[in-house]
């Protein structure tokens, strides 16, 4: 395709751009989504208002949010934080159910276990609950990452440079190269992110490469 050819500069910059705006937001909504997790399992009492508040804000339309950010925090609707911190939201309305279910899917005896062995709450979370959850975090993570990378191409309407500026690109002159090649970048990126979080996953958890492995 002689248009890649000679775009291919501008495509690799929309792509930097695209895998900062996706990725940027799912580490800071894990962040945040560990304790409110952890708060929902611990208190069942914060459970529905956590799950359910924070499940609310995924129906909130993204192009919308895009264009209230700046009147919520101020700036221009040009400035990528704009989009960074919709897409947190967004991140913490996938993870937040994930974390706390999957601290809830740790055995209860192996919980008990840690705490007859001396483990405080904190070192217990750490050491133990919280290991034995990445599996379900993981694929929680890996939703919300597709996710991501579908929702950040919407920004380009209000003008913030990545991947989404090609189909606006093409749509506005009726012409189908930049839109295929969006395509196809949005979907090998969002592949790119799925690998690494997988990667990730079984670096951290060695006993279920030695389960499949048996």
């Amino acid at each position: 395709m002689t248009w890649l050819h000679d775009h291919l500069g501008e495509v690799l910059d929309l792509t930097k751009a695209h895998i900062y705006l996706a990725g940027v937001p799912l580490v800071i909504g894990l962040v945040l989504a560990l304790p409110l997790g952890w708060l929902a399992r611990r208190f069942r009492v914060l459970y529905p208002p956590l799950i359910i508040g924070t499940g609310l804000l995924y129906t909130i339309p993204s192009l919308s949010l895009f264009v209230l950010m700046p009147v919520i925090i101020g700036g221009n609707i040009l400035e990528p934080r704009n989009v960074i911190i919709a897409l947190t939201i967004y991140t913490l309305a996938l993870l937040v159910r994930t974390v706390a279910d999957g601290l809830g899917a740790v055995p209860e005896d192996v919980t008990q276990a840690a705490t007859a062995m001396g483990f405080s709450r904190v070192r217990r979370f750490f050491s133990v609950e919280l290991p034995l959850a990445v599996p379900v975090i993981s694929a929680g993570l890996r939703v919300a990452a597709v996710s991501n990378v579908s929702i950040v191409s919407v920004a380009a309407v209000i003008g913030v440079s990545q991947l989404g500026m090609l189909f606006l690109d093409g749509y506005q002159r009726f012409f189908y190269d930049p839109i295929i090649v969006g395509l196809i970048a949005c979907v090998l990126l969002a592949l790119a992110f799925d690998l690494v979080i997988v990667g990730i996953t079984r670096l951290l958890t060695p006993w279920v490469r030695a389960r499949q492995g048996a």
